[in-house]
C-alpha cells in the first residue's frame, strides 16, 4: 500500500513545480531544484520518503507543472563528534546556520592526529548545553593558526545548498592579512589587484602547496589598506577556495604573510602567520536575506596592525 504523506506534513520540505519543470525526472528533480544530496536521496526513496501530490512516488516518475513534491526531513541522530567543554565565540545564529568566530591555534574539525578540542567539539557542547541535537556539518575550513569567521549548517539540506553556493562563488569570504614589504609594490605587479596562478601539491612535501601549470584555478583579489616601512595590511577575497591559496600566492609574489613558517619565515611580531577570515557575507539560504558577519581582529593581529 502507498504510503500517504499528511501525517507526516510537520517534517515534510515540500516544492510546487513550477511550468518549467514539466516533465522532469522525479529524482532530478529532487536532485538539481531541492538540492537534496546523493546520500539523502538514497536514504529518502528506500524508506519512500519522497511524495508527490501526497503519495509516495519512485524515482523515475515524471513530475507535472502545479504538483507538490515533497520529501521526509530526517532528524539529526547524533552530533557527528564527541561534545566537549570549551568556549565557542558566535558571531551570528539562526533557526538554520551559526556563524563562530575561531582562535588561532585550533583545528575546525577532528582530522589526522587531531581527534578533540576542534571547534566542531566545542559546538556540539554548545548545542548539547542547549538540549538540541544538531549534527556539525562546516561548510568551509580554516588553516589551525588563521583565525575568524567559520560558517555551519544546521541541517543536511541547509548544508548542501551553502555548499553549492560555496562552489558558485556565492559565499563571500574576506580575509586580512599582514604582509611582509609593501602593498605598493605588489599592485604594481599586479596593477588589478587579482592574483590568478593556479594551485597544485608539492611532489615532495604532499601537506605544502605550489604554484604549478597543472594545478587547479586559483583566484585572489586584493586591496591595501595601510602600508607602513616593512608591512602592509591587506584585504582579500578568495573567488575559488584552494588549500592555502593567499598564503601560497603572497609566498610566490615575494611578500608572504607576516610570520608564516611555512610560506615564509617566522616573526618575532607574532608566533602564527598573520591572516585573519575578517567577514563573511552570504544570501541565507532559507530566507533570501543577505547576511553579513563580521570577526573582530584578535590581539596579536590588532598589535600590528596599529604599529603599521
Amino acid at each position: 500500500m502507498q504510503r500517504k504523506a499528511k501525517e507526516r506534513n510537520s517534517s515534510l520540505k515540500k516544492y510546487i513545480v513550477a511550468d518549467r519543470y514539466d516533465g522532469m525526472v522525479l529524482e532530478d528533480y529532487v536532485k538539481n531544484i531541492m538540492l537534496v544530496s546523493a546520500r539523502q536521496r538514497q536514504k529518502l526513496f528506500f524508506s519512500k520518503g519522497v511524495y508527490v501530490n501526497g503519495i509516495s512516488a519512485h524515482t523515475k516518475r515524471t513530475v507535472k507543472a502545479g504538483d507538490m513534491v515533497a520529501v521526509r526531513q530526517f532528524k539529526d541522530s547524533s552530533y557527528g563528534v564527541a561534545p566537549e567543554e570549551g568556549e565557542v565565540q558566535v558571531l551570528y545564529e539562526d533557526r538554520d546556520v551559526i556563524v563562530l568566530n575561531k582562535p588561532a591555534g585550533m583545528v575546525v574539525h577532528p582530522a589526522g592526529h587531531t581527534k578533540s578540542g576542534t571547534l566542531a567539539n566545542y559546538l556540539a557542547y554548545y548545542f548539547k548545553s542547549r538540549g538540541e541535537l544538531v549534527t556539525i556539518r562546516a561548510i568551509h575550513r580554516l588553516d589551525r593558526d588563521t583565525t575568524g569567521c567559520v560558517l555551519f549548517a544546521k541541517s543536511g539540506a541547509v548544508q548542501t545548498k551553502l555548499e553549492t553556493m560555496l562552489s558558485e562563488g556565492k559565499l563571500h569570504r574576506c580575509y586580512q592579512a599582514v604582509i611582509c614589504g609593501l602593498g605598493s609594490s605588489l599592485q604594481e605587479k599586479y596593477p588589478e589587484g587579482v592574483i590568478d596562478l593556479p594551485i597544485g601539491k608539492s611532489p615532495l612535501q604532499p601537506n605544502r602547496r605550489i604554484i604549478a601549470e597543472d594545478g587547479q584555478q586559483a583566484v585572489t583579489h586584493f586591496r591595501i589598506l595601510q602600508e607602513g616601512a616593512s608591512c602592509s595590511l591587506l584585504s582579500l577575497q578568495l573567488a575559488t577556495g584552494r588549500t592555502h591559496q593567499i598564503r601560497v600566492h603572497l609566498a610566490h609574489c615575494g611578500y608572504p604573510v607576516l610570520g608564516d613558517r611555512m610560506y615564509g619565515r617566522g616573526s618575532s611580531l607574532i608566533k602564527r602567520q598573520a591572516l585573519h577570515a575578517a567577514a563573511l557575507e552570504f544570501v541565507h539560504p532559507v530566507t533570501g536575506e543577505l547576511i553579513s558577519v563580521q570577526a573582530p581582529q584578535p590581539e596579536d593581529f590588532k598589535k600590528i596592525v596599529e604599529e603599521i
